[in-house]
């Protein structure tokens, strides 16, 4: 017995819903908010070489430390050479490519003497409201794409390639905030 050519002929009803399932498979893509921790290491290892270089910064006892991987600590003798090293630092994250979307600053506190510190918080994740808002400009769109959050990342998935496409290039026109990196694009 020949097989007609050109149909796809399933022996079993279950091959077939097997074969209609893999089709239909979405497209997706994650939207998420990271701070590369090593890439701010470096920054700050960068910051200090210059701090302890720089005339006007020489005596000031600044010091910035990385604690833990979800803030940065300053310190320096008062707040102008705090702004300065503030300023030192945002131009070497910068330059290794970590957003100062990202980094949340804390109010200057007095220390010992007449030193003062600060401490920036490194958000890492979108926060549920932006999550949220995200979702609803995803909605707002009318393309046919779904959004879910899912903890702290956004979950995007449709069947056209070019509608997630249109996603990307919506919400990287917007400014939400937070610095998004769209990761583990999935192609059917």
């Amino acid at each position: 017995m020949q097989r007609p050519r050109g149909r796809l002929v399933h022996k079993t009803p279950a091959a077939a819903a097997v074969r209609n399932e893999s089709m239909a498979q979405d497209n997706s893509f994650d939207i998420v908010s990271k701070v590369d921790i090593q890439e701010v290491r470096n920054a700050i290892d960068q910051a200090l070489k210059e701090i302890h270089q720089r005339f006007d910064l020489k005596d000031s006892h600044s010091e910035i430390k990385l604690e833990g991987s979800d803030s940065i600590q300053l310190a320096s003798a008062n707040e102008y050479k705090l702004e300065a090293v503030k300023e030192i630092l945002g131009q070497k994250l910068v330059k290794r490519g970590v957003s100062l979307k990202n980094l949340t600053y804390g109010k200057v506190e007095p220390a010992a003497g007449q030193s003062v510190r600060q401490k920036i918080s490194l958000q890492q994740g979108i926060p549920a409201e932006k999550a949220k808002e995200i979702v609803r400009i995803v909605k707002d769109s009318k393309k046919k794409v779904q959004a879910s959050i899912q903890g702290d990342t956004v979950r995007v998935a449709g069947k056209d390639r070019d509608d997630l496409q249109a996603i990307i290039s919506t919400l990287r026109g917007r400014d939400l905030g937070v610095d998004l990196q769209f990761t583990n694009y999935r192609t059917n």
